[in-house]
């Protein structure tokens, strides 16, 4: 009420009486004293926030930094999360039930027992290698293998760029000591994710831990003209070959390779697949080393060349065979150094059992670094008699410990943030600072600062903010922050259309190249302190070689991302034209000048959308006979809906430069059997069926009346005025880092955010700092 009759929206300007400019400043003065009051009344009974449990995300961190397990992953453990003003931070929204409880005890016990086995099984750190003729996985697949669908799927032995028919037909060994350094096995075709053809199966990580992986391989051209092999019965292993097809490789015909391949590094364990690496694959042969990576007990290891098809049936096509043959990668071995140890890699079973054996000792320790602080003696021992009583039914020492662990980590001080009405104790700040930028709880560091009574001074208040910004685990806070802000945890729940969007379809490279360009750009914010205004406009992208591809950047070679800077009159730059913003605000069908409009204004601007009245939804054509835009115009004729139309439309329209998947168009896609379908191959193997609809029209008027031709327009409109970015974004922080929403009482803090960071432009960094030195932080 109070913000309509502010911006003049009420009474009507058609009211037959009207207040004087008087009679309507003393009405907004004491209305908003009145809210003021009220609302600063609940905050001295139970605090802006009201309290709440740790949600998912928290608890995993909260346990891998507890026991200095970063390998733990039982996030997937618990129901989802409740979520209220857009996060998952909030405690109005994560309730607890039983069902959370028996989690959470569970989750607790597989954790604990993770650091057992870790530390029962660790060994010194051998260095092995893998040949890729000895995986089952990589041989399998030879012609001769009666169940096979399709000669692209299969694997083929090779000495350097020679063809070896001989092995592949299995009339020769599959390896000879002599050569066993240079053979190899290539593959034509993409791993399937959920099964992955192509893995090294005779490793598996002995322990959990930390590893130092490298593959060796090459690149090579495989010319047409195969054949694909006809089976009569389960004892056929070599079959009957048939007609040569130029589209079928010959593996008996290699040349060395012609093309770079980018190799994207999967763990796999079950059905959980991790991305842990990516490198480019080149003609020469060469050893390509992934790093350091974090695996679990049990998991492998899979290359997937990422560039190439994942053919299905009923049509097996290889879309990119040409008249001359098409690619393929040869790998010869991987090689695995591990598990590697330091002083952190029996930490958390030592925090256990070690040193000293008294069991009440051992359970004082857990407990202060479980509770992030001092003990109640009553804790002590209430946790204590547990241990007694599991003793007492006849589990060993180590067990009854166990089980009381687990007690501690299912009870309601570990679970819960401890916060008190009005400013926050030293412990309760340390804990909001380590939830907001790390999402998971305060490290030794920051526990002490606590304990000394000092965190609460803005100087180490700030110094902490530094210190835990420039930590790796601050990229925990990018992803958890982007995943609720942006949306972007959804970027799977829609499937491209295998009919309006076959390139896209199976396309993990380009989705996952898209998450990572949104992370790198919110991180190059907070790093280089970038204005506010680089989030709807910004004159640069990180991008590899497959996302530079799709935006239409032909310079950037290679799978590293990298930050390139955009050509002039680029509609990219900013998280408006992202293909990860712009996947989350569409179906994989069709796009809406609606949602994604709507996206626009609540997300970037902080624009509040009211439900939608009772009218019937529009849906989109698909048939192409009919634009989106021409359907809302007689949408928006309905007065109620007219009045939030003119609002989310116009950004939205801007945006139908964009497909469902972020890539430029200039016309619609459609279905018109009629017509003939647009020619092309998929990365299922499946041709395209859809015909070019019609045109896009990304013009519009914003609610002010200014108009704008396209996104670019728009983009250069929305960056004019910074303070309406820097004051969502800041308002994003807030509820973000204490659970709480920006409430009618809170602006005046909120404004003194803007006021501080206003001489950086509003800094994203010093937006950051700004935020957590705020009243709005330091009280609950």
């Amino acid at each position: 009420m109070h913000d309509r009759v502010q911006a003049g929206e009420m009474p009507p300007k058609d009211a037959s009486l009207r207040p004087s400019p008087a009679e309507r400043s003393a009405f907004l003065s004491t209305l908003a004293m009145s809210i003021t009051t009220q609302e600063k009344a609940q905050d001295a009974r139970q605090g802006r926030a009201t309290q709440r449990r740790l949600n998912a995300y928290e608890y995993e961190n909260a346990l891998r930094d507890l026991l200095h397990a970063p390998w733990l992953q039982i996030r997937g453990q618990f129901p989802d999360d409740g979520e209220a003003f857009r996060f998952n931070k909030v405690g109005e929204a994560l309730d607890v039930s039983h069902v959370h409880l028996a989690r959470y005890l569970t989750a607790a016990d597989y954790a604990l027992r993770e650091v057992i086995r870790a530390h029962e099984k660790r060994t010194q750190p051998q260095t092995q290698r893998y040949y890729a003729r000895d995986q089952k996985t990589l041989t399998n697949t030879f012609t001769q293998n009666p169940f096979n669908t399709s000669p692209d799927r299969q694997c083929y032995p090779v000495l350097g760029s020679t063809a070896q028919p001989d092995v592949r037909n299995r009339r020769a060994p599959l390896t000879d000591p002599a050569t066993r350094e240079q053979e190899a096995v290539g593959w034509v075709s993409s791993n399937y994710v959920t099964g992955f053809t192509y893995r090294w199966d005779q490793f598996k990580a002995p322990v959990a831990g930390r590893y130092r992986v490298s593959f060796r391989g090459y690149t090579l051209w495989a010319a047409p003209g195969g054949t694909q092999r006809r089976f009569t019965s389960g004892s056929d292993k070599v079959g009957t070959p048939g007609k040569p097809r130029p589209d079928v490789p010959d593996y008996d015909k290699l040349t060395p390779g012609r093309t770079v391949e980018p190799i994207t590094v999967y763990t796999r364990n079950g059905t959980l697949n991790r991305r842990v690496g990516a490198f480019d694959l080149t003609p020469e042969p060469t050893r390509h080393e992934i790093g350091e990576v974090w695996l679990v007990g049990g998991e492998t290891l899979v290359p997937d060349a990422s560039r190439f098809y994942r053919s299905r049936p009923p049509a097996f096509k290889n879309p990119l065979m040409t008249k001359d043959g098409c690619p393929s990668v040869a790998f010869q071995w991987m090689e695995v150094e591990g598990p590697l140890n330091d002083e952190s890699s029996d930490a958390g079973y030592q925090l256990l059992f070690g040193g000293d054996q008294n069991p009440e000792r051992l359970l004082r320790r857990f407990l202060s670094a479980a509770y992030r602080g001092p003990v109640d003696e009553s804790d002590l021992q209430r946790f204590f008699k547990l241990y007694q009583e599991r003793q007492s039914a006849g589990l060993s020492t180590q067990e009854a410990l166990l089980a009381t662990y687990t007690a501690v980590l299912a009870s309601p001080r570990f679970l819960f943030l401890q916060e008190k009405p009005g400013p926050l104790d030293d412990r309760a700040l340390a804990t909001r600072l380590a939830l907001f930028l790390w999402n998971s709880t305060p490290d030794a560091t920051l526990r002490e600062r606590a304990t000394q009574g000092t965190l609460h001074r803005p100087d180490v208040l700030r110094a902490e903010t530094e210190r835990l910004l420039n930590d790796p685990k601050a990229h925990r806070f990018t992803e958890a922050f982007l995943d609720y802000w942006l949306d972007l945890r959804k970027i799977e729940d829609s499937t491209p259309s295998t009919t309006l969007y076959n390139d896209y379809y199976l396309d993990d490279a380009l989705v996952e190249a898209a998450m990572l360009e949104s992370h790198l750009t919110f991180e190059e914010l907070v790093r280089q302190n970038l204005p506010a205004r680089n989030v709807v406009d910004a004159n640069f992208i990180f991008t590899n070689e497959r996302l530079a591809t799709h935006y239409g950047l032909p310079e950037v070679k290679g799978v590293a991302m990298r930050r390139v800077t955009l050509p002039p009159n680029s509609p990219r730059g900013g998280f408006l034209t992202q293909a990860s913003v712009l996947k989350v605000t569409a179906n994989g069908t069709t796009t809406s000048p609606v949602l994604r409009g709507k996206w626009v204004m609540e997300r970037i601007l902080g624009y509040e959308v009211p439900p939608p009245p009772p009218v019937p939804a529009v849906e989109p054509d698909i048939r192409g006979a009919v634009t989106i835009r021409q359907q809302l115009d007689k949408h928006r004729a309905d007065p109620s809906c007219a009045s939030c139309h003119s609002k989310i439309d116009p950004p939205g329209f801007a945006l139908e430069s964009f497909d469902v998947m972020g890539a430029w168009r200039e016309r619609y896609r459609g279905i018109d059997e009629t017509k003939p379908p647009e020619k092309g191959i998929g990365k299922n193997g499946q041709a395209f069926a859809f015909h070019q609809g019609l045109p896009v029209d990304c013009s519009g008027k914003l609610s002010s009346g200014t108009p704008f031709t396209d996104v670019r327009d728009l983009k250069h409109l929305l960056a004019q005025d910074e303070s309406p970015l820097a004051r969502n974004l800041a308002k994003q922080l807030v509820i973000y880092a204490t659970g709480a929403p920006i409430r009618f009482s809170d602006r005046a803090a909120l404004e003194k955010v803007l006021t501080e960071t206003k001489p950086s432009h509003y800094g994203v960094r010093s937006l950051l700092h700004a935020v957590v030195q705020s009243e709005l932080f330091r009280q609950k």
